[in-house]
This record gives C-alpha cells, structure tokens and sequence, in this order.
C-alpha cells in the first residue's frame, strides 16, 4: 500500500500547487495597495491642492480668451510654469509628477517586502532588519509609511502543506470512524485529486470488510477487482494471495485463530532473552515449565 501511495504522491502535490496558486491569484496585491495610499497621500499635499487650483484659474482665463503672456503678469507665474498650465489637457496631466514621486531607496527592496508581507509577517521591525541586511541603508520610517497602508489588508487564504505519505498511508488502514473530522477532508481531498489512489482506498476498504467479517467466498472476486485496476504493488498482494490461496481462504472463513501460539512464541523469546547466557537448555526449560 505505502508503495502505491508513494508512486502516486505527486499527483497529491500538483492538486496542492494548483490550490497554492489559487490563493495566490486571490491575495489581494500589496504594491498595488502601497501604490494607491501613496497617491491618496500625494493628492492631499498642498503642493498638488494649489496645482489644481492654480490650473482652473490659467484654463478660466484661457477660456476668456486671454493669452499666455497676460495670464503670466495677472497670475505672476513663470513664462515657463504659465505655458506648461495653459497649454496642458488636464490638471492630471501637471500634478503627474508629484502625484509619481521622487526615486526612493527602498524601490529595490519593494518586491521582498510584499512578497514576506504575503507571506504572513507583518511585523515592520522585522521587515525592516530584514532588507537592512540586504543592503537597504534608508530609515525604519520610510519602511513603515510605505507598509503602514497595509496593515488594514486582508490575509491571503492559508492553504496547508500537502499530506504526508505516511499520513495517507494511515488514513486508508484506518477505519473511518477512527479518522478525525480534519483527517476525512484531507483524505477526501487526496482521493478526488488522485483515482489510483481512490482505487485503493476501495480494495483496501474491501479487503477490511471481508477479513473482520469472515467472508472468504469473496476472496476470488477482490483478487480480480484488484488486477482491474492499474494498481502493480497490490497485484504483486493479489499474487501473494493466490500462492497460499487455501490458507488464505481458511483464515478469511474459519473461526480459530493461531494468536495462542503466537503469544507463547514470543513469551518463550522473552524468557530466553532475559537468562541469555545465565542458563543452559535444561535450566531454560524449567524455567518456562514453570512459569505458565
């Protein structure tokens, strides 16, 4: 079981990558969040406030037919500040570049921040020791203007490592009942994601059912079931079985049980292993006489 489960793993990771990159697709984008309260914060500087302002006024004495010289004396600008406001589409198009801002120190660091704010840790002294030791050289306040918008972000949806092999391994051996709430989805998600493995959850299920209920007349139809399906190690099983097919049978069918024998078997090894070398044959011998 646990080599057909190994051999088929790799269908239960693809299934988890493809989750992995769902939520990926979901988080929501912190450069984009940064980039957007940056520019919320630029529109309310007064520099921008008194660009706009100062753009409807040349564009209303535009309107009114006064040219770039007379707006220049009335509004005492600059020759060329007064033809960059009169002649420009839109108050966008003047306060472009403040709304844009100036290079910054932490441009090259901006990617690590939000890739380990996605990541979970939204601890700004953290991040900032973090590009610190990357070469950053700028101030722990800059770092925290441009995360403190992104405190109010949501979480991106966690998804879970994928399971184990000898978790799945467990899972099917286990009856359902014995499975936590969290261990039956996990396992429904590695079956749906994976029909080799949901085959052998279903012999493996079977093959239970049959040996605690005693129904060896089932044993030549499960053998057949399972070389169906393209499942090698539990053919090699099924082969097994069939080379020792009337043993096989009788213990699936009758009753006693050698569990007696067994007990006796290992009581007598533990004896023997404890007067290893303290006691010849003769003396092993009572001692195991004597002590059923």
């Amino acid at each position: 079981m646990e080599k057909t489960v190994t051999a088929h793993h790799r269908c239960v990771k693809e299934q988890y990558s493809v989750l992995e990159q769902a939520a990926a697709d979901q988080a929501p984008d912190p450069c984009q969040a940064a980039g957007q309260a940056t520019t919320a914060h630029a529109e309310n500087r007064a520099r921008v406030v008194k660009a706009r302002q100062r753009y409807d006024q040349v564009q209303a004495l535009k309107a009114a037919g006064k040219s770039v010289t007379a707006v220049t004396r009335q509004l005492r600008l600059a020759p060329g500040t007064a033809r960059r406001y009169y002649h420009a589409e839109s108050a966008g198009e003047v306060v472009a570049g403040s709304l844009a801002g100036w290079p910054s120190k932490l441009d090259d660091y901006k990617p690590h921040l939000h890739q380990r704010w996605n990541e979970g840790c939204t601890n700004i002294q953290q991040l900032h020791r973090e590009i610190t030791d990357l070469g950053f050289r700028g101030s722990y306040g800059t770092v925290y203007a441009h995360l403190a918008p992104l405190r109010g972000m949501p979480a991106p949806p966690a998804v879970p490592a994928p399971p184990k092999i000898r978790h799945i391994t467990s899972w099917i051996r286990r009856r359902p009942d014995n499975l936590g709430t969290d261990e039956q989805l996990q396992l429904t998600g590695v079956l749906a994601a994976c029909t080799h493995l949901d085959a052998l959850h279903h012999h493996v299920k079977a093959f239970a059912e049959m040996m605690t209920g005693r129904h060896g007349g089932h044993l030549d139809t499960w053998i057949a079931a399972a070389r169906a399906d393209d499942l090698p190690h539990l053919h090699t099983f099924a082969n097994g079985l069939e080379r020792d097919h009337a043993a096989v049978l009788n213990g699936l069918t009758l009753p006693y049980s050698s569990g007696a024998v067994e007990g006796n078997v290992c009581r007598v090894k533990a004896i023997k292993r404890s007067r290893y070398g303290r006691a010849k044959l003769d003396l092993l011998r009572k001692i195991i006489l004597c002590a059923e």
